[in-house]
């Protein structure tokens, strides 16, 4: 779980609870995931991320594809002070609390809603 800094472009100082960044050209989804985890996370050696699922994220404002992975990472992180202003490892109960207590960035609170169906099997 992490805040952003007040000087992201797109949804500062707003939580989130994935790590995550733009496909370069060229570049895979997987390949992408590992590093933007990599580099927010301030680690190094991750094994590869494994594919969950994708999804288009649309409102008025912004839209764009995301594809959700998962990676696991049982070292010390040190996530990038420019990208992370606050960071803890939450259980998820916390992170259901505080689902209406935190401002959220919005497509993250998608992915993650979408998640939890994909988990009970409800989303493709």
């Amino acid at each position: 779980m992490h805040r952003r800094t007040a000087r992201k472009l797109i949804f500062p100082s707003l939580y989130d609870m994935f790590v995550g960044g733009v496909v370069g050209a060229g570049e895979s989804y997987g390949t992408a995931a590992l590093r933007e985890a990599e580099e927010e996370l301030g680690v190094a050696g991750l094994p590869a991320p494994v594919p969950l699922f994708k999804f288009r994220y649309e409102t008025p404002e912004h839209s764009w594809w995301s594809a959700v992975y998962e990676v696991r990472c049982d070292r010390p992180v040190h996530p990038q002070p420019e990208e992370v202003a606050w960071h803890a490892f939450l259980t998820e109960r916390e992170v259901e609390r505080r689902l209406t207590e935190w401002a959220w960035v919005p497509d993250g609170l998608a992915a993650y809603h979408r998640l939890l169906d994909w988990r009970r099997g409800l989303a493709p």
